[in-house]
């Protein structure tokens, strides 16, 4: 993971939920979509955009067809 010195705002919000945001932001992202995720947070869609691209997250929108699937694996953390 970067070493990213995070915001007050950043910290509060790991503290509210007890995660650290590289784990929190994929899955809220995942459930919710990025605008809602951004409402949840109370924070704006482009402060939400800076903190992914600074934590080096990465966002994919996939379309698949019929009987298609997807995988997705990671990679170990620390």
């Amino acid at each position: 993971m970067p070493n990213v010195k995070k915001s007050k705002k950043m910290l509060q919000i790991e503290k509210k939920y007890r995660r650290s945001l590289e784990r929190l932001l994929p899955e809220l992202i995942n459930d919710n979509g990025l605008t809602a995720t951004a409402d949840e947070l109370g924070i704006g869609k482009a402060l939400l955009g800076y903190w992914l691209l600074k934590l080096q997250i990465t966002v994919v929108r996939v379309a698949l067809g019929p009987n298609d699937k997807i995988e997705i694996t990671s990679t170990a953390r620390d």
